[in-house]
């Protein structure tokens, strides 16, 4: 046994006198030494600590001792510090030694410390010394020191601190006698208290990370009623050893189902594989299809079509869900067509993207028959996945300028390579067991009866889900434990972008199949995408699969659990399989191609492959069974554990051959088998050991009128289980260990959190500690896990897990510590964040995917049924020798509550506890058995079966008795709740809270119609009586549960929600006093179901009534309120410590209250309500004529606690006074925070802008007409958005030179990348000018002209600002998360300097990645600052995309809105949605403050007391307004038609008058331009919410509402910020940027001026303008319509408003000229966006003169155009045709064009026959006249969409010409040989010549100058043509010459032009060799053509040789006549 033990003897020369207290830290544990009273000079401490060592000591390791002063009030402090490095001990083992103590600044002190370390290695290897020299060992009673050498490890044993005792959880105070060194087993520096060993009145020692921090929990002395905020802490955290926390939510979240909308836009594909197509796009989800419309004959089809698919499905469901999307080629309704390619991704990978959605990205299209083929296309598409409460924003959709760079913008996310490969998917499924019954044919248990036929009832196979496809394996027949020995292979694209893979057994059935039970494999979890990562594989390994109990019905209710959706309630089966992964080299020939799925057999595996399979023992005590459902109450109950298939006693379980066979080979006899594999000296007492798996039946006791107990006092009812399995322990530990690194982390994190929330001091220090804690624990877990030796049954997942744990907790271990020394006061809640991150990373890492043993499920029995279950992973309960690798509940009480199985668990049947348990539990190796008992609270003697012998005294026990009793008085002190669940229909709940503690339970009255409660109520229960060991119980009190219920009139009370805390203990001997005494109220979170219900603020005490009786006991203080009856009100020390307040109400009015009991509201009332006082309105005599209160400011006084998070909400009601003196009332609100309604008073020394009065959170109180610059939304995105050169702000004027402020633009505070900074006025004129030059293309855009524009184009420069701006912070932001990449690569590199390699290496690779997608998110805001330079001024205004409101804060700057709520909750969803529970708003404020409050605010000039705090606020008398509504534009519709589209037009809805704008319906549309404005008069306050709603125009039947959004117009029109008209950027009288207001800006400034009660502006000469101590510079002249110039004073005023924002003390934001965003809502589908809107509200009284016409937007008609292009001359075209004759090459060409979208236009020239050279000759014109929007860079195009449609649909599509050279074909189609497609907006200039011509020209596209035919009008040159060959490769298939020529349809009228060569200005005949003709029209021609071309010569020669015949042949002939004449001489 290794161990290190430390004596601390003493410390001398002390200064001063005092008490003394030591820490030791070694290995990251700290002990605390008793303290040491008064002591002078020297302090004996005398104490010995002991650490039993894992690991061998290291000699350079350290020892450190800390010696402080202690001080029972503030913070210890630190006298000195001793370090030692431990070489020497490690070497000889013992050593003694004094040294002096050295302080903080490492100077030594004359203080000395005198100590023994010895040091006990495992091998001898340091001197030994004698175990008990001078320790004294206790007895071993607890267990402390029984050390287990048979460890894990073969050959070496290791001790390691098997102790009882384990690790404390939590800063808790822990009390130590003085004098006796108790060795304590502390891990990770926390605090265990050892047994009994207290002493009165010991003051209590804190164990923090820096202990003075101020933060102490527990010592509350320095803060009266310091408070933790809603603490879950208070039973979380763990202040025992023997007690696990429960776990708080209670329902099962997964398995509801909940609304999904999937919505995605296809755009368009690019680069399809194949000639000539005419493709479509399928969008498939789950089994739902959608098709687009038909492109005809385009390889780059644009489609830009929206659909949406709506589910209602639980999320496991949705996110398993797989997209696929194809395009199919010439599909028609008769042809299904054929697969180009397809694309698939799960809907899961959508939902884990950003805003959980993909946006104009590029999907890779792959085809599934033919893997050697590469990609198919791409296809662009948005895709979206909205759950309930979610809300995408979408960038803002405006025209795409930015080039379609395909490479980056892939449908990937990220981390994924861009090329992915093909991979097989190897599930090889081996055997199964266990399987239960499932047999539905009636016939089989006939026969069974009948002839003893003994089959299994089970025909099982396995199914596998992966990707869309799905594989099975045979059928076995009647088999429990089938044996498959089977392979499904599944071939898919690598890494796959789906995560999941579903493994099923079902049950083959001739009727339907019926799934056994579900396993899902987590891709993730088996593979690593790192560096020095693994291809997923898995196993082989058992998988448990967990569904509903396993007795056999017909109809099974939990069937959906065998599906894998909700948790399994009862195990199932399980299935031993592996899953293997192998990329493929698709190069290579004998692969198959196709990805359907394969099944092979395979061989069977090996027995123990698995791992060795050893016996287990399970053991549970059950301590107490309380708070049992009354349902069940009347029959006798039981209780029974199961493990697997062990100890189901009732559904009939097959028990795994397997376990039997193994053991003993022939032998079958049970007893011979038990006996032969025990160890021989054991073996008569197993001899006969049989499970005992359920409890004795017993009769439930009545606790009160809801629940029962069971009288489980002083006998508890034990269960044990023999169980077999294979040995896999080392997955469960290592996931263990993470786990609790895990805890101890998240209960950091809450500790941090507290602290931030409850504004205690130093979280930092807190977070550094808990950085610490992190650190330390994951080296630990890799000393530890390093330890792992080769076991049977290791897979090469748990080889490759186990490294990459190890470098994970490495790396993380390192991050740790270097994150520790960057937390900083103002960085903490960076750094928590990052810490969050951490947090998720090791829950993902402690998830092992390999499972082992089963999990535990506990059933409560009643009359042989099962009604409630608690599952119990069966790690938590693992037990190790190891004391970091236990299970967190193994050993130790734990409080389970049962609940209902499957669906019966949802809603409020899963809230009430069925009952609730303490139940201890312990799982272990049988051989490790004599553990099993060591946690049980002492105190107990063990009742042995009775059929047992005496002498077997191993047995374990069926039931414990305790012997020893305490009996305590609990003191529940119940003080108040806040934020209730609203469980009446009024809205308002009538709450009481019952307590249990134990077998005791007690309610509290019932406060009626509050939410609010406040009790304030003590509740006694005296004589609870609680069974061990006094100690032991004072350090684990059992836990306390409150439930909280309404009280109705009828029916039982209603339950609200439940929490649990923990009470503090006094013992008898203790004394009753501070630190710890009286306790200090704290919030307690209360829950129902998963979603929190409220708080409760409570404390509550235990004291221990000892021989004396309760007369001992604090006192307690009677009734004093008599009227309450007999309640004990809580008790003074407790209670909070209360100041008077003075709160005022402003009642302003009351708007849209709905109905109550049907009858109209008449005469309403508010009434204010807090603490018990409260104010009333005055009643509103008629609220149908004016709604608005005529008595605005009303008090009134309070007494509230001082601390301000005790202080009570304070509620608002209102109710409607009826006839006779009736009320009824009509909805309530509880304002639970206070704090942001706190006024603080103004500093009038300083002038600074923060100097008025002002409220907590930013919003402000009007105090003399004084405010705060309270934020300033979103400062950068205004500041980019004003064009440089505007802005020219002096607060000094004595500057010489004028700077001209060139917008200079701070992204954020950390950022660096400013924009640009401020030069002098010529010098940026020269940059600029330098800059044109340099742009190539840019020096051809003329500069705008001024008639031109309009505000179409001051909204699209406005929208591309605004892109540019999310560019820049992207940037920005990419450029602070690199520095900070630097940072810590950099310290990194420092601390872990060791290994530079490794750590490079892996940084750069993390870093890699990053970089690339910031550098270019870097490069796009630098272009697109570059591009601004160039771009030509235009006046802008701010695009928000949002609704304004969100950027001022609601406009609530003084008038509040609050919602008034009646009727039930809904309890449907977390956040239920409280809209429909709305029945009106109360409109009004608060303000409050302590009083006396200073003379000097009310002594201002002009303070009207009646007003109070609320000075100058306008009038609330009725206002005529007229309201102009603009509407811009929709986006993204929800499609109302079954085509998938919508016919949207606008009704605008305001009080009374409507306005429906029903025959402007713009048709087809999900992307509407409206541009229109309605003017609509109104008066405030009876019509102010504006309603605009978007409806679906329909022929027959209503129209649909699409989404409608709703805007509160009063609280913009009184806000200080000036909604009513936006104020613009610049001021002109004309032209596009009119001004809109009627009041001129000088007017307006002088307005507020004067409201502001400052000086009114002075202007002076030289254009400047004085305001407040601000001086502003600017123009001073401006143009009329006649182009004359005259003075003017609006410009500086304009300035001034424009910079409102920095004038001190009233200065703030004024609303800038906008367009804002707004989501649409449908209220049939709550929460989820229908679309968007764009629009503003301009508002103007109609007291003010008239306001100037409405400023027209309506949409830009598109401008008419006819483009003419020429079709010259063609050359190199490829020759397509064989000659009939002659089989020479040659081709008949000709041209084909067209424009737009689907080829409707589409021109031919001639064909020019018979080329032989590729050269055609056309002189042929095409003419395209079309409809263009310049905005936008679309053609509009209008048809219908087919002959049944009733109107046109406007279509907008990119202007691409697309010119096609095709070979005519007389008989057969005609051939396409190859295409271009030209962007007019952007193409690449043609060459001069054929030859410089090439296909450099299109694959080079982006790299060359390109022109745009808008602006050249004329350009003429050759382009190539091209086409893909069969390796996809792009080949140059011809080159054109032609001419593009552009007129208006104005030009075109006046020159007209025919088309091909007609008149007028005809072109001349193409000049072509003769042989370009038909031949069949004129055979003469082409037989000449024929023979005089081809064969002239042959002919000749033919001609030649054919007379030479002639010739010889008369030569022949005649030659012997004449021969003979010669001869003869005649």
């Amino acid at each position: 046994m290794m161990a290190l033990t430390l004596h601390l003897k003493s410390v001398a020369n002390l200064r001063g006198k005092g008490d003394r207290v030591a820490k030791v830290t070694f290995r990251g544990s700290s002990f605390y030494s008793r303290v040491v009273a008064n002591w002078e000079e020297a302090a004996h401490f005398n104490e010995v600590f002991r650490w039993p060592l894992a690991s061998r000591l290291d000699g350079s390791e350290m020892l450190e001792i800390q010696v402080y002063n202690y001080s029972k009030v503030f913070s210890n402090r630190l006298v000195g510090t001793f370090c030692m490095v431990l070489q020497k001990v490690a070497e000889e083992g013992q050593l003694e030694l004094t040294d002096t103590l050295i302080d903080d600044n490492n100077t030594s002190l004359n203080t000395s410390v005198t100590i023994e370390i010895r040091y006990q290695p495992m091998d001898g290897t340091a001197a030994l010394w004698n175990h008990g020299e001078h320790l004294d060992v206790p007895d071993d009673r607890d267990g402390m020191f029984t050390f287990e050498t048979d460890s894990l490890l073969s050959g070496h044993s290791r001790g390691s601190g098997a102790s009882a005792k384990r690790s404390l959880q939590g800063s808790i105070p822990t009390f130590r006698k003085s004098g006796k060194g108790v060795f304590a087993a502390m891990k990770l520096g926390k605090i265990r208290s050892s047994k009994d060993d207290y002493k009165k009145d010991e003051p209590a020692v804190l164990d923090m990370d820096d202990l003075d921090n101020k933060a102490m929990r527990l010592a509350g002395m320095l803060e009266p009623d310091a408070v933790s905020l809603a603490s879950v802490t208070a039973v979380t955290t763990n202040i025992s050893n023997k007690r696990s926390k429960p776990d708080i939510k209670m329902e099962p979240s997964s398995g509801r189902p909940v609304d999904y909308q999937i919505s995605i836009t296809i755009i368009e594909a690019r680069q399809l594989i194949g000639l000539n197509m005419d493709p479509v796009v399928c969008v498939e989800i789950g089994d739902d299809k959608k098709y687009t419309s038909m492109k005809e004959s385009t390889n780059c089809p644009y489609y830009n079509e929206y659909f949406v698919f709506d589910f209602h499905v639980p999320p496991d469901v949705m996110f398993d869900k797989i997209i696929k999307l194809s395009v199919i080629h010439s599909k028609n309704l008769l042809r299904s067509g054929t697969l180009v390619g397809t694309f698939k991704m799960d809907v899961g990978t959508v939902y884990c993207q950003p805003e959980h959605q993909f946006y104009h990205k590029w999907a890779i299209l792959s085809d599934p028959v033919d893997i050697t083929a590469g990609c198919k296309g791409y296809l662009k598409c948005d895709i979206a996945v909205v759950g309930k409460g979610d809300n995408i924003k979408t960038p803002h959709k405006a025209n795409e300028t930015d080039e379609d760079d395909i490479e980056g913008n892939l449908l990937l996310p990220e981390g994924i390579p861009a090329e992915r490969q093909w991979a097989r998917f190897y599930v090889k499924v081996y055997r199964a067991e266990g399987l239960p019954k499932m047999n539905t044919n009636i016939m089989a248990n006939v026969k069974k009866a009948l002839i003893g036929e003994n089959r299994d009832l089970v025909d099982p196979y396995v199914q596998v889900h992966f990707s869309g496809q799905k594989g099975k394996t045979s059928v076995q027949k009647s088999s429990y434990e089938p044996v498959w020995n089977e392979q499904i292979v599944f071939t898919e694209l690598f890494p796959p972008l789906c995560k999941r893979m579903k493994v099923q057994i079902r049950d083959s059935d001739k009727v339907n199949d019926v799934a056994i039970g579900t396993h899902f494999i987590d891709l993730r979890k088996i593979s690593n995408d790192g560096d020095k990562g693994f291809l997923p594989t898995l196993g082989p390994a058992w998988a448990n699969m967990y569904g509903s109990t396993r007795q056999y019905t017909l109809m099974d209710e939990h069937q959906d659990l065998n599906d894998g959706l909700g948790e399994g309630v009862s195990f199932r089966a399980r299935l031993l399989l592996s899953v293997a992964v192998e990329i493929l080299d698709t190069t290579s020939p004998e692969i198959l191609s196709s990805t359907e799925v394969q099944m092979d057999s395979i061989a069977n595996i090996s027995e123990n492959a698995t791992g060795k399979t050893e016996e287990f023992f399970l053991f549970g005590a059950f301590l107490e069974a309380t708070m049992i459902d009354r349902k069940i109450g009347d029959k006798p109950i039981s209780f029974e554990i199961t493990i697997g298939n062990y100890g189901n006693q009732i559904d009939g379980t097959s028990k795994p051959s397997w376990s039997r066979k193994k053991k003993d080979g022939e032998n079958d006899d049970e007893d011979s088998e038990l006996i032969q594999n025990s160890s021989e000296d054991e073996a008569d007492e197993e001899g006969g050991l049989e499970s005992v798996s359920c409890t004795p039946l017993m009769r439930p006791v009545i606790t009160d009128r809801n629940y029962f107990h069971l009288p489980y006092f002083e006998k508890k009812p034990c269960v044990y289980i023999k169980s077999w399995w294979q040995d896999q322990r080392r997955r469960l530990y290592n996931s263990n260990m993470m786990d609790k690194i895990a805890d101890k982390l998240e209960e950091g994190v809450n500790d941090v959190q507290e602290i931030i929330k409850t504004e205690k001091a130093f979280p930092e220090r807190r977070l550094r500690g808990v950085l610490e804690e992190l650190s330390v624990g994951c080296s630990r877990f890799v000393t530890l896990a390093n330890k792992d030796l080769n076991q049977s049954g290791r897979t090469k997942l748990d080889r490759e897990r186990l490294k990459s744990c190890m470098r994970e907790m490495d790396n993380m271990s390192q991050q740790a510590k270097q994150m520790r020394t960057q937390v900083k006061k103002n960085t903490v809640k960076d750094k928590l964040k990052l810490v969050q991150n951490f947090l998720l990373r090791l829950r993902f890492l402690a998830d092992e995917p390999q499972h082992s043993i089963p999990d535990v499920f506990v059933w409560m029995m009643s009359n042989h049924k099962r009604i409630a279950y608690a599952r119990i992973p069966s790690k938590d309960i693992l037990y190790s020798l190891v004391d970091e690798e236990t299970g967190k509940d193994c050993g130790k009480v734990k409080a389970v509550f049962l609940k209902l199985p499957g669906k019966k668990g949802f809603g409020p049947a899963g809230w009430t506890v069925q009952a609730k348990l303490e139940l201890y539990l312990w799982l272990g190796l049988n051989k490790q058995r004599k553990e099993f008992t060591s946690g049980l609270p002492n105190g107990f003697e063990e009742v042995k079966a009775a059929k047992t012998a005496p002498s077997l005294h191993s047995v374990p026990p069926v039931s414990l008795v305790y012997n020893m009793k305490q009996v305590f008085q609990l003191r529940a002190h119940m003080y108040q709740a806040r934020s209730l669940f609203a469980a009446d229909s009024s809205g308002l709940s009538d709450p009481f809270a019952r307590v249990f503690f134990s077998t005791h339970s007690q309610v509290t009255e019932v406060l009626s119609e509050t939410l609010c409660p406040t009790w304030d109520q003590l509740l006694v229960f005296d004589n609870v009586e609680l069974f061990g060991e006094a100690g032991e119980l004072r350090d684990d009190p059992p836990i306390i549960v409150v439930e909280i219920y309404d009280q109705d009139t009828v029916g039982k009370a209603e339950f609200i929600g439940r929490t649990f805390a923990k009470p503090a203990i006094k013992m008898c001997e203790e004394h009753y006093g501070p630190p710890r005494f009286p306790p200090q109220l704290e919030y307690f979170q209360i829950y129902r179901g998963n979603c929190t219900a409220g708080e409760l603020l409570a404390a509550f005490e235990l004291l221990q009534i000892g021989q004396g009786g309760a007369t001992d006991l604090p006192p307690l203080e009677g009734p004093t309120d008599f009227e309450r009856g007999p309640i004990i009100p809580v008790p003074l020390g407790i209670r909070p410590v209360l100041s008077r307040y003075r709160i005022e109400v402003l009642f302003w009015g009351l708007r849209d209250l709905k109905r109550v009991n049907l009858a109209q509201v008449d005469r309403p009332r508010v009434d204010i309500e807090c603490a018990g006082r409260g104010v009333q309105s005055v009643l509103i005599p008629n609220y149908k004529k004016n709604p608005n209160f005529s008595t605005l400011v009303k008090w009134f006084e309070v007494d509230l606690p001082e601390n301000e998070l005790l202080h009570p909400p304070l509620n608002i009601r209102v109710v409607d006074c009826r006839a006779f003196g009736r009320y009824a009332l009509v909805g309530s609100h509880a304002v639970t925070s206070l704090r942001r309604f706190l006024y603080c008073a103004p500093d009038k020394a300083s002038s600074h802008w923060g100097s008025a009065a002002k409220l907590m959170n930013g919003y402000m109180v009007l105090t003399n007409g004084g405010s705060r610059h309270g934020f300033s939304p979103s400062a950068s995105s205004r500041a980019l958005s004003r064009s440089a050169g505007e802005i020219i702000v002096h607060v000094d004027s004595v500057e010489p030179a004028i700077r001209k402020m060139d917008t200079l633009v701070k992204l954020d505070a950390t950022s660096d990348a400013v924009v640009k900074v401020d030069m002098l006025e010529e010098e940026s004129d020269k940059e600029r000018k330098k800059k044109k030059k340099k742009k190539g293309a840019a020096d051809e855009e003329d500069e705008t002209d001024e008639s031109v524009l309009d505000w179409w184009s001051k909204y699209f420069a406005s929208i591309e600002t605004m892109k540019e701006t999310l560019r820049a912070q992207e940037a920005a932001q990419a450029e602070v998360e690199e520095r900070e990449d630097l940072e810590i690569a950099a310290e990194a590199a420092d601390i872990k300097c060791d290994d530079p390699v490794r750590k490079g290496s892996r940084m750069r690779e993390r870093n890699k990645e990053k970089r690339s997608a910031k550098d270019k998110k870097k490069c796009h805001a630098v272009d697109a600052a570059e591009k601004r330079t160039i771009k030509s001024k235009v006046d802008e205004l701010m695009v928000y995309n949002k609704e304004l409101e969100t950027e001022y804060g609601d406009f609530e700057d003084w008038l509040h809105t609050f919602n008034l709520y009646r009727g039930k909750a809904g309890d449907d969803d977390e956040h239920a949605l409280d809209d429909d529970r709305i029945v009106g708003r109360f409109k009004g404020s608060l303000c409050m403050y302590k009083l006396p409050l200073s003379e000097e605010i009310t002594r201002d000039v002009g303070f009207d007391p009646n007003m109070g705090m609320f000075q100058s606020i306008p009038h609330n008398d009725p206002v005529n307004v007229l309201v102009r509504v603009y509407v811009v534009r929709a986006t993204d519709l929800h499609p109302a038609d079954i085509n998938g589209k919508a016919d949207p037009y606008v009704v605008v809805k305001l009080g009374k008058s409507e306005v429906k704008d029903k025959e402007n319906y713009i048709s087809k549309q999900l992307n509407p331009v409206f541009g229109k404005s309605f003017d609509i008069e109104a008066t405030f306050p009876t019509e102010s919410m504006l309603t605009v709603s978007i409806y679906d125009w329909d022929l027959v039947g209503t129209d649909d509402l699409i989404g409608e959004t709703k805007i509160d117009l009063e609280n913009r029109f009184y806000s200080k910020y000036r909604a009513t008209c936006g104020i613009s950027s610049a001021y002109s009288l004309h032209g596009y940027n009119i001004w809109r207001d009627p009041l001129k800006p000088s007017q307006i400034l002088a307005r507020l001026c004067k409201e502001g009660k400052i000086d009114a502006p002075q202007y002076g000469p030289g254009g400047k303008v004085k305001v407040a101590n601000r001086t502003f510079v600017g123009p001073t002249e401006i143009e009329d319509e006649n182009g004359l110039k005259k003075q003017t004073e609006e410009h500086l005023a304009l300035m001034v408003l424009n910079h409102w924002e920095e004038i001190p003390r009233v200065g703030c934001r004024l609303v800038p000229e906008h367009v804002e965003t707004r989501p649409l809502l449908n209220p049939d589908k709550p929460g989820i966006e229908q679309g968007r809107i764009e629009m503003w509200v301009d508002m103007f009284p109609m007291d003010t003169p008239a306001p100037g016409p409405a400023i027209e937007i309506a949409p830009r008609k598109p401008k008419r155009y006819e483009l003419r292009v020429i079709i010259w001359n063609t050359d190199e075209v490829i020759l397509e045709d064989d000659d009939y004759f002659t089989g020479e090459k040659s081709s008949d060409i000709f041209v084909r064009g067209w424009l737009k979208g689907q080829q409707e236009d589409r021109q031919d020239t001639d064909v020019h026959y018979h080329s032989l050279t590729g050269e055609g000759n056309f002189n042929w014109r095409f003419v395209f006249p079309f409809d263009y929007l310049m905005a936008e860079e679309k053609i509009v195009i209008s048809k219908k969409e087919s002959m049944f449609s009733w109107d046109e649909t406007e279509y907008k599509i990119p202007a691409r010409l697309t010119l096609q050279v095709w070979d005519a074909d007389h008989f057969s189609a005609d051939d396409f040989l190859g295409a271009i497609e030209l962007d007019l907006n952007r193409f690449p200039r043609g060459a001069k010549t054929s030859k410089q011509c090439s296909i450099d020209l299109i694959r080079n596209e982006q790299d060359l100058p390109s022109v745009s035919i808008f602006k050249q009008k004329r350009v003429k040159g050759w382009w190539p043509f091209v086409a893909r060959d069969e390796n996809d490769e792009m080949e140059l298939t011809g080159k054109v010459e032609a001419e593009l020529h552009l007129v208006t349809a104005e030009e075109a009228e006046k020159i007209p032009v025919g088309l091909g060569r007609n008149e007028p200005d005809p072109l001349e005949k193409p000049n072509r060799p003769d042989t370009t003709f038909l031949w069949f029209l004129s055979p003469l021609k082409a037989i000449r053509y024929l023979v005089c071309n081809r064969y002239k010569w042959l002919i000749i020669k033919i001609i030649l040789a054919l007379l030479l015949l002639v010739m010889l042949g008369l030569f022949l002939y005649s030659m012997p006549g004449y021969l003979v004449k010669k001869l003869l001489g005649a």
